[in-house]
């Protein structure tokens, strides 16, 4: 983060205050002194609360939480609207809308009905309404858009309150000190720092002024940004490496499930192979054994009827004779 140098807020006229009839006691440790009935704010502690205040954003901005600008001065309009917008945050130039913090979902619902009219032309049924209703119509969504549409994207409470010029936003001051929203703000020596977190005191009228605070503050936010996008990028790329990592393990298990299998399948198909080859070495070897011993039954039998035959010849020689 960038320091700020006292030469160039000298040149932006920060150190300009008020009147010294319009001061507030609570200012005498931000001033200076006093030169032609003018209070002179003290640059060097307007540049230590800047970097202060600058460091916090960036922390808020890297948390992931909006920080909403509050400016409804007409010299400080065109510069919020272009500072905030550069880095994506909600601003309000026009008037402030009572309960824009503590009635938040009435808001939200003034938001959301410019949404349902740019459906409505979408869809078509726009053009079915009579010509007033639809000049009736045209009307509410730019007033929605005036007020309401720098919010639109602005889903929940923000994260922090810039404001610039505390007395004349008086009402949000209020708002945010309720709902303990942390409240930034460019304090000029008519106003009392006591209201604010973090208090950058500096001329709130000039342009010039605002615009260098502006320029410092929204720096520091697009730093804390890129802090966010690249946790995120490298949380993204690890979870990648994870998924990866843990296919990896899958996939040569199922390699080594195929392997196992195919081995399997090999020594179930050996030993079959093996059985019966020993299947038919047992039969080889029995069907010689087998007429070895059918072949002694035969002559035995062949030598009982010799035997048996042998008293019947005498017999009958006997009867011949």
């Amino acid at each position: 983060m960038a320091l700020v140098e006292v030469k160039e807020l000298l040149d932006s006229g920060v150190h300009f205050g008020h009147l010294t009839r319009k001061w507030d006691p609570n200012m005498a440790p931000y001033i200076y002194m006093e030169r032609n009935g003018i209070h002179i704010i003290n640059l060097y502690k307007t540049a230590a609360k800047l970097e202060e205040a600058s460091q916090a954003l960036a922390k808020i901005a890297t948390s992931g939480r909006k920080i909403l600008f509050v400016a409804t001065k007409k010299q400080a309009k065109d510069i919020v609207s272009e500072k905030a917008g550069n880095v994506n945050m909600p601003y309000i130039t026009e008037r402030w809308p009572g309960g824009m913090l503590t009635n938040f979902v009435t808001i939200r619902k003034a938001v959301k009905k410019m949404a349902t009219i740019d459906r409505m032309k979408k869809d078509g049924t726009f053009l079915t309404l009579s010509k007033k209703e639809r000049l009736q119509v045209d009307r509410l969504r730019a007033k929605l858009e005036k007020n309401l549409g720098s919010i639109s994207d602005m889903t929940r409470l923000p994260g922090a309150l810039f404001v610039i010029d505390i007395k004349r936003e008086h009402i949000a001051i209020k708002e945010a000190q309720k709902l303990n929203i942390p409240i930034f703000a460019m304090v000029d020596t008519n106003s009392d720092p006591r209201q604010v977190d973090y208090v950058i005191p500096a001329n709130d009228d000039a342009s010039k002024s605002i615009e260098k605070i502006l320029t410092n503050v929204t720096d520091a936010i697009a730093e804390g940004l890129a802090v966010r996008k690249a946790e995120k990028e490298t949380k993204d790329a690890e979870k990648t490496a994870e998924t990866e990592s843990t296919k990896e393990p899958k996939v040569e298990a199922t390699e080594t499930k195929t392997e196992a299998k195919a081995e399997a399948e090999v020594e179930v198909t050996e030993t079959k192979a093996e059985v019966k080859a020993e299947a038919k070495e047992a039969e080889a070897t029995k069907t010689p054994k087998a007429k070895k011993t059918t072949a002694p039954k035969k002559a035995k039998a062949k030598k009982v009827a010799k035997a048996e035959e042998a008293p019947a010849k005498e017999a009958a020689t006997k009867e011949e004779e």
